[in-house]
């Protein structure tokens, strides 16, 4: 009798901490249980197949532009004594590539749960992560970890570079917005930019990127509290601190403040900035489509709402 499994993943935002992460400040990453990611594997009578956005036939036959899911895939097949095992692999995704919001993370971790279950192994979430690794490592050379990490959880991650990794409670109840720029995110582009500024402005760059780590603390804090209204001001106060950082562009300058100009708590990029999404907190269901509105008129090019009234199952 044929078997199915299905491993499914979230999207993730940076909430504060972009850039400043890189020079061992803290960041907060939020999972966006609404933006998914899911894998079907099914018994096949033959072949070992694959279906996706980016490729359709022979998992031997992957491309180099999937080199970290084709690596994945067979190291989990070696695991398990299961090279000659026929299958299908369908991989569904809501996340938008190169936006900052885990992608390619998402696709592996959804792919590891998946195996896992058709191939009946237990899997704990340190054994998730480092297995998601092989995959992350080929795609992005040194990853974090923060991407797994948060897409794989269904509450914000503290990381600290090379300190800790920590899942954290909130009860933050509000809305936020996700916007996309329609500019492609150039996250490399944008932390030379930073390296270039702190060599060229070292005390001013330094500066910067100490409040944006105080920022963080402060928003650990709010979303504990919580503090919707101070953490819209955070959030806010971020932003400037990016733009002076050179990591914003002007569609995401004018998408910020028209969040703001329309009822958003507060509002920033999110992820390696020149281009990619912002985001805008919002207190109420109204306020969020009023500014999801003002966003698509403005230039957004897609949007995306969390809803965030959680209580006692995440404190």
């Amino acid at each position: 009798m044929g078997r199915t499994a299905i491993g499914k993943s979230n999207a993730k935002i940076i909430l504060i901490g972009d850039h400043s992460v890189v020079y061992g400040q803290p960041a907060i990453a939020l999972p966006l249980p609404s933006v998914t990611t899911q894998v079907v594997m099914r018994t096949a009578n033959n072949g070992q197949t694959i279906t996706s956005r980016y490729f359709d036939g022979p998992i031997a036959q992957m491309g180099q532009n999937l080199a970290g899911v084709a690596a994945l895939i067979t190291t989990l097949l070696d695991r398990f004594d299961g090279q000659t095992t026929p299958f299908t692999m369908a991989i569904t995704s809501d996340l938008p590539a190169e936006r900052g919001m885990g992608s390619s993370a998402a696709v592996a971790v959804a792919i590891t749960r998946a195996m896992y279950r058709f191939f009946q192994r237990p899997l704990n979430r340190e054994l998730l992560l480092s297995t998601v690794d092989i995959a992350e490592k080929i795609t992005h050379g040194n990853p974090s970890g923060i991407d797994a990490a948060t897409v794989s959880s269904d509450v914000p991650i503290w990381f600290v570079p090379r300190q800790e990794t920590l899942q954290i409670p909130f009860t933050l109840r509000g809305y936020l917005v996700i916007a996309d720029s329609g500019i492609k995110g150039q996250t490399g582009q944008a932390v030379a930019a930073v390296a270039r500024r702190k060599m060229a402005f070292p005390q001013e760059t330094t500066q910067q990127i100490q409040r944006l780590g105080e920022l963080s603390h402060q928003a650990r804090i709010a979303l504990a509290t919580p503090d919707l209204m101070h953490l819209g001001q955070i959030m806010t106060d971020a932003q400037r601190q990016l733009k002076g950082l050179g990591v914003s562009s002007p569609e995401l300058d004018k998408l910020t403040q028209v969040a703001c100009q329309n009822g958003a708590l507060g509002a920033k990029l999110t992820g390696g900035g020149m281009g990619g999404c912002l985001i805008a907190l919002c207190p109420d269901l109204a306020t969020t489509h009023q500014v999801e509105d003002h966003l698509r008129a403005a230039g957004a090019t897609e949007t995306w709402t969390e809803a965030f009234n959680l209580e006692e199952e995440h404190q």
